[in-house]
């Protein structure tokens, strides 16, 4: 049964999306859970897997940029046609980017646009990929002897090393008519086109990997736990340099205008004390330094604070719609992560009910899937509420921009000494400068205030925070 493949929403208000690449060929089997094509948005470039197994036939062409929700493809079982008539791509499509190919979604040369074909027998035309005649070449295999598992029974890569797997092991190839007998060359590894380029950048030899997906298949997975993915960074912007409002960053540039237009934003500052955190934090270095739990950061303090004095102020845990102010049920907090080329929100579902060692696991575990580029769409959707913190570059305090869909967003500046004053003696504090930007539409100034005093309120007293 054939099974649409959808354009992921990522976020409460992700309106469209570009297909970076295809990351597997048309006419590919594709197995559940292998990467499928690379999606660009506002907040994040990222691999998206596919749902289900089968066939895989596009209907977009790589670079397209289309709705939420759109059908961009299909995955079809072997023989099936996609519901389209004969298969023809969406209204303006590329057909050459979308027709069946082999080697990584790239388009075809002229020659290769058309369906190769061999002669079999009888005298038919047998329908193959450029791939798999290259594939077959180099292993000395007539591609009549090879079941075809394209569609319309078209032989793609696979089913020649499938070929080449079931035949006996005396490495000797099958010899092709006017030939003479080869040696065949070792199978190669089962995997996706991602994979074998990640396996490349990253030196790694596939026939050294021990697969855990079907047949021994190489997932990316099995690539990190030999070679954790490098950090990815962007080369540094020169004078003189243009840098497109394209991908991930005309997104955002499109997406924080429309924010400013369409809101009444105002942003409260507002002073608190972290003494008590601080003690609180160097004590359990020391108390969980022989234990598995993490010592939470100071801005995971924040987050589970901000968490639960949204419980008790559901207006700021909310979103905007045309027929008023809908109060959100759950609270799940979105935290800003810096990446080359933009920022990713990744998100903290119900972190009220989350202690906060779980809170510092998780934030860690997130920013660092986000910086590596290896985070999925589901950990950046839902943010009812957002925290963004700029006190590792020093700034007390700042207006942070609403992340649309939300009415309001947490700023948090720099750890910083303070002073006050106790019989006329000064006394020196930490504090640090909270910036709460809100809608005015939805929240008024008093109930954003009183929001800000019981964050305040909870960091005086961070015990309450670790459960």
């Amino acid at each position: 049964m054939a099974v649409e493949v959808l354009l992921p929403k990522i976020g409460l208000t992700m309106q469209e999306g570009t297909i970076d690449a295809w990351l597997v060929p048309a006419g590919a089997a594709v197995a559940e859970g292998d990467a499928l094509l690379r999606l660009a948005t506002d907040k994040v470039d990222v691999d998206v897997e596919a749902e289900a197994g089968g066939l895989f036939h596009p209907l977009v062409p790589a670079g397209a940029t289309v709705p939420a929700g759109a059908v961009i493809g299909w995955l079809l079982a072997e023989g099936e046609q996609p519901p389209q008539a004969a298969g023809a791509p969406t209204p303006g499509a590329d057909a050459a980017a979308v027709a069946a190919l082999d080697g990584g979604g790239a388009v075809p040369d002229a020659d290769d646009a058309a369906v190769a074909t061999t002669r079999n027998g009888t005298g038919d035309r047998l329908p193959s990929s450029p791939n798999a005649r290259r594939v077959a070449a180099a292993a000395g295999v007539d591609l009549t002897a090879v079941r075809g598992t394209g569609p319309g029974g078209r032989v793609v890569s696979e089913d020649v090393n499938e070929f080449l797997a079931a035949l006996p092991g005396d490495l000797v190839a099958p010899v092709p008519a006017g030939g003479t007998a080869t040696t065949r060359p070792p199978m190669p590894t089962p995997s996706s086109p991602l994979v074998r380029k990640l396996a490349r950048e990253r030196g790694i030899d596939l026939a050294d990997v021990n697969g855990t997906g079907p047949g021994g298949r190489v997932r990316r997975s099995d690539l990190d736990a030999v070679a954790p993915p490098p950090l990815r960074r962007d080369a540094t912007p020169r004078p003189g340099d243009v840098l497109p409002l394209t991908g991930m960053r005309g997104t955002i540039a499109r997406r924080m205008h429309a924010s400013l237009q369409e809101m009444a934003q105002l942003t409260h500052g507002y002073e608190v004390r972290m003494d008590a955190v601080v003690s609180l934090r160097d004590r359990l270095k020391e108390e969980w330094a022989d234990s598995e739990l993490p010592v939470p950061s100071l801005n995971d303090f924040l987050l589970k604070a901000a968490a639960l004095a949204l419980r008790e102020h559901p207006l700021l845990n909310a979103t905007v719609r045309e027929d008023g102010v809908h109060l959100l049920d759950g609270i799940h907090l979105g935290f800003a992560v810096a990446v080359p080329g933009g920022l990713m929100v990744p998100v903290i579902e119900e972190a009220v009910a989350l202690p906060l060692p779980e809170i510092a696991r998780r934030s860690r575990a997130l920013a660092q899937a986000a910086r590596e580029g290896r985070i999925s769409p589901a950990q950046l959707e839902g943010a009812t509420f957002t925290v963004t913190s700029l006190g590792g570059y020093g700034v007390d305090f700042f207006t942070p921009v609403i992340n649309p869909g939300n009415v309001a967003i947490l700023g948090v500046g720099r750890l910083r000494d303070g002073v006050e004053w106790v019989d006329d003696r000064p006394l020196r504090t930490r504090v640090l400068t909270l910036s709460l930007t809100f809608d005015h539409r939805a929240v008024d100034g008093a109930p954003a205030a009183e929001y800000l005093r019981t964050v305040g309120e909870l960091l005086r007293k961070p015990l309450r925070l670790l459960v």
